[in-house]
């Protein structure tokens, strides 16, 4: 694991480098990795991690190659952070400070010369020891001219993909205006990326919305949200969020399990890939929590910012041309393959210049298509050099976990007998670092390191062997009906609440099918129509005249020819009876009738 070390000078912007490695965890430790990693195989391959494997063919063996790309990572272990304006971090000189739980009890100092007072930047992504929160704080409100602003800038001098939710864990309350941009140009042109205010028409004159509500079409619009700002208290919610797995959830579902849908979206929806890329983030603080009321000009040292820790998850950008991003020279670099280079593989290889440099892609799925960069004579997306075939020896595996190689390399191997694919693909892969081989390609629906499984919405055919074309029957899982398209191993679907039947294509008896299934508002059992009324296919009652409601519970007092009914046949006692004829008959001398 990389982690940054960082600048005393609080103000400055300080890199990360490279830290000593820690010792190999234990032998028994190592097996369990080993054996959990040979498991999640399957899946791993699923996500793009493999860029080439030596496949035979009946011109000859070569390299077939397909779209790729490197883990997701903490982002914040490789990142440069810059604290604007000048002087804004609290410390020089000493400065007290309140709380808003004691606004009045100013004992808390920040002092950048005594180590146990200060809060420089580099303390919003260290790690806390103990459970003590340490963070970087802001001067008050105090010692600063209104309105009190801060920028806080994080760089990587490298295009980063979002694979997860940028959180912002704030100590002493959350600001009530604040927004998040990013930079796709190392920071010389920046763009809104989310506002947050506690009344976003007032501070941005944009109405509120919800990332989660948003749809396929708007998942890339930048909204405001008022969802982390309001006033909770220091010590209840402390984050704010840049919700990436939201937007993801459109497309993926809410388990972010349908991940096909999710990359053939980001290929073909315009802007919506570079939507969450970005070489820097800056996130302007415009107004810091005020306690739940208004500034109270009489005690502003209780007003600053403090964030204790900033969550950035992604992955480097290498075009879909890499599996692997190493830390070199002070920064990320791709470690490039089907002939590019460059910091995110933006470019083709001297003598790989046949034609235009393309970046990868996710379709078609599940490889992908590489785009590769093809020397003169080659086929495009293949080498033509022909190597004999190497198979590394195995090593011990707690060597392969303790010395982690350069790459995890993809060694050729001869495939057409020992492969064991049941039939389901003549291609096989020997990956080094994990001393497996695994199958390339499956076919017939099917997956897994022998092609011994059925993909994600198939189940395995009873009737039929390992090796038969037919092993694998799509779910056909009603797409209404159920949660998802997969199904168990006896081909029954997960149904949504109130769906029934294998397929889900049926409800339970106490709901009704209306592009779904709904509970009964009637039926002849229990939810009973009132007053003369009619249950109508369990979806609504057909009322008599004179009443309304759900059940036709309730008197109707407007005739259905406009006349109005008398309201006090269903009020109580008539208004005569109550007040007596006489006094009836005063009152209306008094009005003049």
């Amino acid at each position: 694991m990389l982690s940054p070390s960082f600048t005393p000078n609080p103000d400055a912007a300080f890199p990360g480098p490279l830290e000593a490695r820690s010792p190999g965890p234990p032998p028994a430790v190592m097996l369990l990795l080993a054996s959990l990693l040979l498991h999640c195989l399957p899946l791993a391959m699923a996500d793009y991690d493999i860029c080439k494997s030596w496949v035979t063919t009946d011109e000859g063996p070569s390299w077939e190659f397909y779209a790729c790309q490197p883990k997701a990572m903490s982002m914040k272990d490789y990142v440069t952070v810059k604290v604007e304006p000048t002087g804004i971090t609290c410390g020089d000189p000493p400065e007290r400070f309140c709380t808003h739980e004691n606004p009045y009890l100013c004992s808390d100092e920040c002092d950048a010369s005594n180590p146990d007072l200060a809060h420089p930047p580099r303390l919003m992504f260290d790690k806390e020891d103990e459970g003590l929160a340490t963070y970087w704080q802001s001067v008050t409100w105090s010692r600063y001219p209104s309105p009190l602003e801060a920028n806080i800038t994080l760089s990587w001098n490298k295009s980063i993909e979002l694979t997860d939710d940028i959180v912002v864990t704030f100590e002493y309350g959350r600001p009530t205006i604040m927004m998040l941009e990013k930079s796709l140009d190392n920071g010389r042109t920046w763009h809104p990326y989310q506002y947050y205010a506690e009344d976003c028409m007032e501070a941005f004159n944009m109405p509120p919305r919800r990332v989660r509500d948003l749809s396929s079409t708007s998942a890339n619009r930048v909204v405001c949200t008022e969802e982390y700002s309001r006033w909770a208290g220091s010590k209840k919610e402390k984050h704010v969020r840049f919700e990436v797995r939201d937007r993801f959830a459109i497309f993926a579902g809410p388990d972010l399990r349908n991940l096909d849908n999710l990359y053939t979206r980001l290929e073909s929806a315009k802007g919506l890939k570079e939507f969450f890329t970005a070489t820097d983030l800056r996130m302007k603080l415009l107004r810091p929590a005020l306690g739940g009321t208004y500034v109270q000009r009489e005690n502003l040292y209780k007003y600053f910012y403090a964030i204790s820790n900033i969550e950035v998850t992604g992955r480097c950008k290498c075009n879909l041309h890499a599996n692997l991003c190493s830390y070199k020279e002070g920064g990320l670099q791709c470690e490039c393959e089907h002939n590019t280079t460059g910091q995110d593989c933006g470019k083709c290889k001297k003598n790989f210049r046949t034609r235009s440099w393309r970046a990868g892609s996710y379709l078609p799925l599940p490889n992908g298509s590489p785009n590769a960069c093809a020397a003169a004579g080659s086929a495009f997306g293949t080498t033509t050099t022909v190597a004999a075939p190497i198979v590394a020896a195995p090593a011990k595996i707690s060597k392969l976990f303790q010395l982690k190689p350069k790459s995890p390399q993809v060694v050729p191997i001869e495939v057409f007998k020992d492969c064991e694919c049941y039939g389901h693909s003549n291609r096989c892969s020997y990956i080094d670092f994990l001393n497996v081989v695994t199958c390339v390609s499956c076919k017939h629906n099917t997956r897994g390191q022998h092609c011994q499984h059925c993909r994600l919405g198939y189940y395995r055919n009873g009737s039929a062997e390992l090796d038969d074309e037919n092993v694998c029957i799509e779910c056909n899982c009603n797409q209404i009906g159920s949660i998802n398209d997969r199904c168990n191993e006896t081909g029954h679907c997960e149904c949504r609440e109130g769906a029934a039947g294998p397929k889900c294509d049926d409800c339970l008896p106490s709901h009704y099918w209306r592009q779904g299934c709904f509970p009964n508002v009637c039926d002849d059992e229990s939810l009973l129509c009132q007053n003369g009324g009619t249950c109508y296919q369990n979806q609504r009652c057909l009322c008599p005249s004179g009443y309304q409601g759900v059940l036709c519970d309730q008197p109707l007092c407007q005739g259905d020819e406009g006349q109005a009914c008398d309201p006090a046949s269903h009020a109580g006692p008539h208004l005569a009876v109550l007040l007596g004829s006489g006094l009836l008959l005063w009152l209306a001398g008094c009005l003049g009738y």
